[in-house]
């Protein structure tokens, strides 16, 4: 990963200059912006491999910045950082196409880390070449591309991910703070809301052609006939 660009945005410079920081220590290329339209400006031109973005930004909100990045096709791993600790502000942000959130106060580290694990969902494994096959729905993981029935369909690297492991599991039920390991690759203190929010989009996504099961009082599953 050493040397892939990242977009800082944050209109506080005291935490875009120490993200920036602990990001260029790993290897990183960053810039930073503070205002929403200046953040927009910059993704279009520099073409980042990952944007950190806060919620609350002068010009345009981040949620915006997320919103006319997935409207355009660009997927972009996002990892929304922001002083906000409401469960609707959260919701709304993996609803626009959000990889990841995380709340203020917190540990560069932690961001750092989640910045690799987003970059790894984006990346997925060169390894793997044979697609995963389900009802309609067809998974190629080596391009990272599903289609249902043909037609393809866009997701976040992080929804992928989710719908690629439980495919590979079918008839499995795993509980929230299961896929929260698995999937995202840290404990349930990032909230399980996180994965019902995924499951929910993946689900709006697929369409009737969906797999996904929920048990109640347990977790998810991704049950169906596996096409011929």
């Amino acid at each position: 990963m050493a040397g892939q660009s990242i977009l800082v945005v944050d209109d506080e410079p005291a935490i875009a200059d120490v993200l920036s920081l602990y990001l260029t220590r790993d290897g990183f290329t960053v810039r930073t912006a503070s205002s929403g339209p200046d953040a927009w400006a910059a993704i279009q031109s520099w073409r980042p491999a990952a944007v950190v973005l806060d919620v609350g930004l002068p010009g345009m909100d981040g949620i915006e910045v997320c919103r006319r990045m997935r409207a355009a096709g660009d997927w972009t791993p996002v990892l929304f950082c922001t002083a906000r600790d409401d469960e609707v502000d959260r919701v709304l942000g993996l609803e626009m196409g959000a990889d990841d959130y995380i709340t203020k106060p917190f540990s560069p580290r932690e961001v750092v880390a989640r910045v690799k694990v987003a970059l790894r969902h984006a990346r997925g494994a060169s390894d793997v070449t044979n697609a995963l096959r389900m009802g309609a729905i067809t998974v190629d993981r080596a391009a990272r591309r599903i289609t249902v029935s043909g037609d393809p369909v866009e997701t976040t690297a992080t929804e992928f991910d989710l719908l690629v492991f439980l495919m590979e599991h079918p008839g499995h039920v795993f509980t929230r703070d299961q896929l929260l390991e698995r999937v995202w690759g840290y404990s349930a203190a990032v909230g399980t809301r996180t994965v019902d929010v995924h499951i929910a989009q993946l689900r709006a996504k697929l369409g009737e052609a969906s797999p996904l099961r929920t048990v109640r009082g347990v977790g998810y599953s991704a049950e169906g006939e596996p096409a011929p």
